[in-house]
């Protein structure tokens, strides 16, 4: 009887750093412009009605010195800012055309407060409540923890979202996440061995910052998959259903067929924009829809601890992030999404960074910077 050769899959194999290939800094632009079919499994979703976005650019936003930094950097991907059913701007890398989905990372989040939000106006989920009412097998890294205070990133634990660590947990939530493989044949770690798997002695967070960490997002998955078994693939489907994507959303799954809010999303940067402008319904209150205006408008109000240096003039809040005048949510490698609710405008912002570890503060700093530098001129027109 022939027995076919194998290989281990060249795209998912952990290697050097403690990188699967597509994340290895010679191979990462690649693997972010094509995240939708390098992950081990997704669910991909399209719209019935996609939103129509008519090109009017703005000369103006057009020479802002702020775009110019933003798509004169090597890492830039693409940069769409629209506003009501108009693209004010709209730059693509040679290397990046229009309608290709790129990976968001954790701009996911946003999708994460939009069900959580969801949840919490039809009554199924209690932010009040300790995360064991919801999980009772959570292990020392949680027990105790509120689920607001997931939904702030306002828990402490041992749990390790350190780039420049090889080691960091974070990297093994990947698997979970569907972004790369375990060694050799050892199974697949789902998204409940992880979570439940994080180990902590206080888990309150005695610091003035907030601690950012892509697990909570994972715990508040297995929750709301609790509250409402099975209904996260639909409400993924209802979000593109009203962002009105004219491509795909993409969204990892893991083991376990979730899908992987803390940062599986992969869009084109004008269908990240398109859920911008979803946000900015929802935050102003927009008639005919399920989200939750308050739990949006509440992150606006001042909600949440800030971040630390360089981006504490952000605060974070209900698995978003917000100056208190917009709203949004930034991404490993570099990326952000940035929401006026008031002007009504979105910007979607994509690039990749190609140094070891795939993060930058001060370049994610400088990003938001030049977003809002955007929206403000925008306000004031």
């Amino acid at each position: 009887m022939w027995e076919p050769d194998r290989v281990p899959n060249p795209d998912l194999t952990v290697g050097a750093d403690n990188k699967q290939r597509w994340n290895q800094p010679a191979h990462r632009r690649h693997g972010f412009h094509n995240a939708h079919r390098l992950f081990r499994r997704a669910l991909t979703v399209r719209a019935r009605r996609p939103v129509v976005l008519t090109p009017a650019e703005d000369a103006g936003i057009a020479a802002m010195p702020e775009v110019a930094t933003l798509t004169g950097r090597p890492a830039f991907s693409g940069l769409v800012c629209a506003r009501q059913g108009e693209v004010l701007l709209s730059r693509h890398a040679a290397d990046f055309p229009e309608d290709q989905p790129h990976s968001i990372q954790s701009v996911t989040k946003l999708m994460m407060h939009l069900v959580a939000g969801r949840m919490v106006a039809e009554g199924w989920l209690d932010p009040a409540r300790p995360v064991e009412h919801y999980l009772p097998e959570i292990g020392s890294g949680y027990r105790g923890a509120t689920v607001q205070d997931v939904l702030d990133m306002n828990v402490m634990n041992d749990f390790s979202e350190d780039y420049d660590d090889p080691e960091a947990e974070c990297y093994t939530e990947e698997i979970a996440l569907g972004w790369r493989l375990p060694e050799g044949d050892a199974p697949e770690v789902s998204m409940l061995d992880v979570v439940t798997g994080v180990t902590g002695d206080d888990v309150r967070n005695h610091a003035d910052t907030v601690n950012y960490c892509s697990a909570n997002t994972d715990l508040l998955t297995l929750i709301c998959d609790r509250c409402r078994p099975g209904a996260l693939p639909k409400l993924v489907e209802e979000i593109a259903d009203d962002a009105g994507v004219a491509g795909a959303l993409h969204m990892s799954l893991s083991p376990e067929g979730l899908p992987a809010f803390a940062g599986g999303g992969c869009l084109s940067a004008a269908d990240l924009a398109r859920v911008g402008l979803l946000l900015a319904r929802v935050a102003a209150g927009a008639p005919g829809m399920a989200w939750n205006a308050g739990f949006t408008q509440a992150v606006i109000g001042g909600a949440g601890k800030p971040l630390p240096v360089p981006r504490d003039f952000v605060r974070y809040a209900h698995q978003m992030m917000s100056n208190g005048r917009w709203i949004g949510h930034a991404g490993y490698g570099g990326q952000f999404l940035l929401v006026d609710p008031e002007s009504g405008l979105s910007c979607a912002y994509l690039s990749v960074l190609e140094n070891e570890s795939g993060y930058d503060e001060d370049y994610m700093a400088e990003t938001i910077l030049c977003l809002q530098a955007i929206a403000e001129a925008v306000g004031k027109s």
